[in-house]
């Protein structure tokens, strides 16, 4: 069993269940609108739940209805970053969940589209451009991979045994599965690399002088590491929604300007005919939020509760320059969630009765998705359909009480 993890920013929640077909006018494709740029579209798309921040196109982590599951972290390597708009790496998780039925092929989805068009824009809703490159984390019923990025050029491990963790910062060293075909000439090109022993993509491409935020992601990236030693080979659902609200190890991030506002946890039978399960919370901060398990199945409940609103042409970043200004992109659960933390801090009490509340609730729908991989239980084709619809339903429910 597949387990795929991912804790990032995300202010939106969205699902768009339409099979594409391509159509073509007068023998010209048709485009793919992204973030900043257009690509070419594809004759068919798949099914995808995402968790993305709200003003992009693109997603911070998702999945498709063939159980691929992608996230991804931002890095900062030897390789400049390109202030001019290309894809973002966020793009690129979209694009690979759309257009993929195995994280192998989504690795090739990526990569391909990344040597194409390139990354670059910036990555953070305000004047000021905050730019970066890309990793990946990819997985599907059978296997993972971790992609790695720096400008054009990539590195691919595909993960043969057990857990791995991403988090803000070069990770691949000779255990290169695949690469861009100039990867090493272009290295050796810009002396970075010898052309004599190894090649370690973590070593070579890696800033000599990391920055503070480089430094504050190493410790995470060990801390996750030690967490999931210490949990090898009983590592669980439950167990990974405990390490993403570890706020002790900086994992789930809630200083320093950032704070988690996006989890999202997979379960991916290798057994074909049990359904693979997604659990996000949709708002922010892990350790006080809600998993609430997602399901692909014919004619999902649309969940308007955790859609953002919309803007369109008036969105800030449509407008020339970008981002000169806020707008308030909130979806409804955010705001009653946001309610009820405000309330946590301020009275201790009413934070620990709610807090148990919300551990209640999440206890039982973990151990309902567990009996029903089990067998031991069944949810009727509604019920399955409206599963995640009635989580959002009785999360604000509880909101309210």
């Amino acid at each position: 069993m597949t387990q795929i993890v991912q804790d990032e920013p995300s202010f939106c929640f969205f699902l768009d269940l339409a099979r594409r077909q391509k159509a073509c006018v007068c023998g010209e494709a048709e485009e793919r609108e992204c973030t900043y740029i257009e690509v070419d579209q594809v004759e068919k798309t798949h099914a995808v739940i995402l968790s993305r921040p709200a003003w992009l196109w693109g997603a911070e982590m998702g999945a498709n209805e063939h159980g691929v599951c992608i996230g991804n972290e931002g890095v900062w390597t030897k390789e400049p970053v390109a202030e001019e708009e290309a894809l973002l790496g966020m793009d690129l998780v979209r694009l690979g969940l759309e257009r993929s039925s195995s994280a192998q092929e989504a690795v090739q989805v990526i990569t391909a589209l990344l040597e194409r068009y390139g990354q670059g824009g910036s990555c953070k809703e305000e004047p000021t451009p905050f730019i970066y490159h890309n990793t990946f984390l990819l997985a599907d019923r059978t296997e993972a991979w971790v992609v790695e990025t720096a400008g054009r050029f990539w590195a691919a491990q595909r993960i043969r045994e057990g857990a791995r963790n991403i988090s803000n910062q070069l990770s691949i060293g000779t255990d290169i599965t695949s690469e861009h075909a100039g990867l090493r000439q272009h290295a050796r090109e810009q002396g970075w690399w010898s052309g004599q022993g190894a090649f370690s993509f973590l070593e070579v491409f890696s800033l000599t002088h990391q920055p503070v935020r480089m430094e504050a992601a190493k410790a995470r990236y060990c801390a996750g590491q030690q967490l999931l030693h210490q949990h090898s080979g009983q590592i669980t659902a439950e167990t990974i929604m405990t390490i993403l609200s570890d706020k002790a190890s900086g994992i789930c991030v809630d200083s320093e300007g950032f704070c988690t506002t996006g989890s999202m946890v997979s379960v991916l039978p290798q057994d074909p005919h049990l359904p693979c399960i997604h659990f996000f919370t949709a708002t922010p901060d892990p350790s006080r939020s809600i998993f609430k398990p997602f399901i692909f199945v014919p004619n999902v409940t649309f969940f308007h509760q955790v859609q953002s609103p919309t803007f369109g042409d008036k969105d800030p970043v449509r407008e020339t320059p970008r981002f000169q200004r806020q707008v308030d992109r909130r979806h409804n659960l955010y705001r009653e969630h946001q309610l009820v933390l405000d309330t946590m801090d301020r009275n201790e009490h009413e934070r620990q009765r709610l807090q148990e509340i919300m551990r209640k609730f999440q206890r039982q729908a973990l151990e309902a998705m567990k009996n029903l991989l089990a067998g031991s239980f069944t949810l009727k084709p509604q019920e399955l359909a409206d599963l995640f619809y009635d989580c959002v339903v009785t999360e604000i429910k509880l909101y309210k009480q």
